[in-house]
């Protein structure tokens, strides 16, 4: 079965794509870092009470260096502001504000369920141990839900240019917390000289587990990258996977096997995954029946929410109102959950879309 329906069959109610409008819409985002979607003011305050030192005082001057705007030239540029905010994220408490806040956040603009990742071995600096960090991270996101109307999910990131066996120690304690908060295992950080290949006995571990996967490919190298996301470690997703159209028989195997596509439009524009907004595939993905889903990568960074990036994908990329509701519901077809879980979800929300004026076809599910 398909994703994108387009079908001149369909009925389809017409409705003004306002920033309004796609803000009330429910959502979901799967691909969001812990640390490069803090709020600046609660990076500042920590700094404060742990004596950090940042490198200003000045709320403006900090925000201008932490949001690398679409002047950043490299991917290597793009995650330099992730030494600030690693030295905040050091403490229980940090960690636990932190989360809450990114699920409050995301919250706010009608998410409704996020799955938000990090890598715990960045957190242990100041003596936390990697069990501590994420049951912080843990806690933050349970009282998110219990306050606000959203559910969540946590994914441990493995980091490519550490050593393999530090991502197996990581690998173990996400095992340890397989359904207790973690939904996923993600392998993040620079692609070139460090193939996912590296660190197959992590996931090997993660696979015979039966945990979640995905994987960073296909962002800053070619899309020999994402094969060995989906050949060596058996990744359920691929984040971001810009580079996938290199590759038309790679993208038709991708998209034969339903495997998703945590896509993050400003992200790839500001690394120089892709030249403009326009250049960007998400669009031509969709069109030809991937499962496109999109997603911030880092609010902060990126200086941007879900809502933004729904925007630039309609006034940039050209999606309609009858491409939204089904790019919508691929976000939430591919949410790490149980398959029931999920059903009643995607159930709930289709109601709700079909409630704004969003239409879908009998069956779709």
């Amino acid at each position: 079965m398909t994703d994108n329906k387009k079908t001149t069959k369909e009925p389809v109610k017409e409705v003004k794509l306002t920033r309004e409008f796609v803000k009330s819409l429910p959502k979901a985002e799967l691909h969001c870092h812990l640390d490069g979607s803090m709020r600046v003011e609660t990076i500042m305050d920590i700094a404060k009470k742990e004596g950090v030192k940042l490198p200003s005082d000045d709320i403006v001057e900090l925000r201008k260096i932490l949001e690398v705007g679409m002047k950043c030239k490299s991917l290597e540029e793009y995650l330099r502001p992730f030494d600030i905010t690693a030295e905040v994220l050091q403490t229980e408490d940090a960690l636990i504000r932190a989360t809450y806040e990114l699920a409050e956040d995301a919250a706010e603009e009608n998410v409704r369920y996020i799955e938000i990742r990090f890598a715990p071995l960045w957190h242990i600096k100041k003596g936390l141990s990697l069990t501590q960090v994420i049951e912080a991270a843990i806690e933050g996101a349970r009282r998110a839900e219990r306050k606000f109307n959203i559910r969540t999910g946590i994914i441990i990131c493995g980091i490519r240019h550490t050593t393999p066996a530090d991502t197996l120690k990581v690998a173990e304690i996400a095992v340890a917390y397989k359904n207790r908060g973690v939904v996923g295992f993600d392998l993040a950080g620079a692609e070139k000289d460090f193939p996912a290949k590296d660190h197959k006995e992590a996931f090997y571990l993660i696979i015979n587990n039966n945990i979640n996967t995905t994987a960073h490919a296909g962002e800053a190298y070619g899309p020999e990258s994402i094969a060995q996301a989906i050949h060596y470690i058996s990744a359920n997703r691929i984040g971001h996977g810009t580079r996938l159209r290199e590759d038309g028989d790679l993208l038709n195997y991708i998209n034969d096997h339903r495997i998703p596509l945590e896509m993050c439009i400003t992200s790839n524009v500001q690394t120089k995954a892709v030249e403009t907004f326009e250049d960007h595939p998400a669009k031509f993905y969709y069109d030809l029946g991937l499962r496109v889903t999109l997603n911030t990568d880092n609010r902060l960074i990126s200086d941007v929410n879900l809502t933004d990036e729904y925007m630039i994908a309609i006034e940039k990329l050209g999606f309609t109102a009858n491409d939204i509701k089904y790019l919508i519901l691929n976000g939430f077809k591919s949410a790490f959950l149980p398959f029931y879980e999920k059903i009643k979800l995607i159930k709930e929300i289709t109601q709700e879309l079909e409630e704004k004026g969003l239409i879908f076809k009998k069956n779709y599910i």
